[in-house]
């Protein structure tokens, strides 16, 4: 869940990732310090050697993958990093499947795996153990990496249940989890330096669909989920973000509308995307507005001014984007491609 004078769109579809010695070396020290397991970076072996020594890949090795079904992405300004969480495998087909990566911003690899090295039959063996089923939305707030996730799924008889899970972004450890027993599955998800969780529910995208499952939910720091908007104006909302003055911005999937409502749930304006089928939002300091498109494959722009642009075409299921301040550019998660586009903005 962001600038451009003139269409530069950057295509990369390879993803990848490369660390300078120094970076990994760094990184490696600090991790092996920790208790809890996570992945190291590319050049770092898996299993480090007892005096913890350092062994980078040689200087000729560019690596460029590591993704898989990825939905969202959202930046960390400590590592100075693109944190993208990988959905892994359906639910009805290996649970728990799913890994954090860490991306350059080149698109190279900087740490395959960073949670979700262990296969998942292994994952309940760690203190705390380590649930990561299907995330979709992402966001980094109060040093938390905090997931839209779910439980269940694996049959027609396992009803899935939505579940916002939180990890030390520091150390990789699980810190909390949050069920919303009335939603089967949520989509994008944002969180303010309060704490207060604001969370899409899509809902139903059958022929007939039942408007009371489009939801806008709130959970206070400490509190309980409860439904702040349901239905029309909604229409299968996806994208979610704050703009400048504290208010709620939601991308409808089911149409072309760019919704902000208060803090209370009112709607207070309605703008609109060059294309329907939104996903991803990116909301700039000045006000202006990033759209992608997971249906038709655009970016649009929408100026403080209301007035909109397609700045970019043709990126395969265009879903929840993120924004790079360092290389000023949108980071556009392919999820069923397995890849990442970037569009600059310079």
């Amino acid at each position: 869940m962001k600038r451009f004078p003139i269409l530069a769109l950057a295509a990369l579809l390879f993803i990848g990732f490369g660390v300078s010695p120094a970076a990994a070396q760094q990184q490696q020290q600090e991790e092996a310090s920790q208790l809890y397991p996570v992945g190291n970076p590319v050049g770092v072996p898996a299993a480090p050697s007892a005096d913890q020594a350092f062994a980078p890949a040689s200087s000729n090795v560019t690596m460029f993958g590591a993704l898989y079904s990825a939905e969202s992405c959202t930046y960390d300004p400590e590592r100075d990093v693109i944190v993208v969480p990988n959905r892994g495998a359906p639910q009805s087909a290996r649970p728990n499947d799913a890994f954090i990566s860490f991306i350059n911003h080149d698109g190279s690899v900087r740490t395959p795996r960073w949670l979700g090295i262990q296969e998942p039959s292994a994952r309940d063996t760690l203190s705390p153990p380590l649930t990561l089923n299907h995330p979709l939305g992402s966001d980094i707030a109060n040093g938390t990496l905090h997931l839209a996730d779910q439980d269940g799924g694996t049959s027609e008889d396992d009803p899935s249940v939505a579940v916002v899970r939180q990890f030390d972004l520091k150390t990789g450890t699980p810190i909390g989890e949050i069920r919303i027993e009335d939603a089967p599955w949520i989509n994008d998800i944002e969180v303010t330096q309060d704490g207060t969780i604001y969370i899409t529910q899509t809902g139903d995208l059958g022929e007939n669909p039942d408007p009371a499952t489009w939801r806008l939910w709130e959970i206070e720091s400490g509190g309980t989920p409860s439904v702040l908007v349901e239905g029309p104006p909604l229409r299968q909302p996806n994208g979610l973000g704050i703009d400048r003055e504290g208010n709620l911005v939601v991308v409808n999937y089911g149409n072309d509308e760019v919704l902000t409502f208060s803090r209370d749930g009112e709607l207070l304006k309605t703008e609109t995307a060059a294309q329907p089928g939104g996903d991803g939002l990116v909301i700039m300091p000045d006000g202006t507005k990033y759209t992608s498109s997971v249906q038709e494959g655009g970016i649009s722009r929408i100026r403080p001014d209301g007035s909109t642009e397609l700045i970019a075409r043709n990126i395969p299921s265009a879903a929840s984007m993120c924004y790079d301040p360092k290389a000023h550019q949108l980071v556009v998660p392919m999820n069923p491609n397995n890849g990442l586009a970037f569009v600059s903005l310079d």
